[in-house]
């Protein structure tokens, strides 16, 4: 089963745009979404089974420059 993540994304200032194409030639998103606030982009990912949460982040997500700090949330069950 795939477990569901939400991950904030905080871009150096003028790489949005940038970051959120790197983001969506990965194809490793469900959703992605520009924000307001402290962090520049909202993800939704569904990470595969068996795989672990932390590394698959950083081997698909956090590889791309210009990303300066993410938030994770795991998800547990939907209402």
């Amino acid at each position: 089963m795939t477990t569901c993540v939400f991950v904030q994304i905080r871009c150096k200032p003028g790489t949005t745009y940038k970051v959120a194409e790197d983001i969506a030639l990965r194809e490793i998103h469900s959703e992605l979404y520009s924000t307001s606030g402290n962090y520049d982009l909202l993800m939704k990912l569904y990470v595969p089974p068996n795989e672990d949460i932390g590394k698959y982040i950083n081997d698909h997500l956090l590889t791309i420059e210009d990303i300066e700090r993410t938030v994770t949330t795991i998800t547990f069950n939907a209402f």
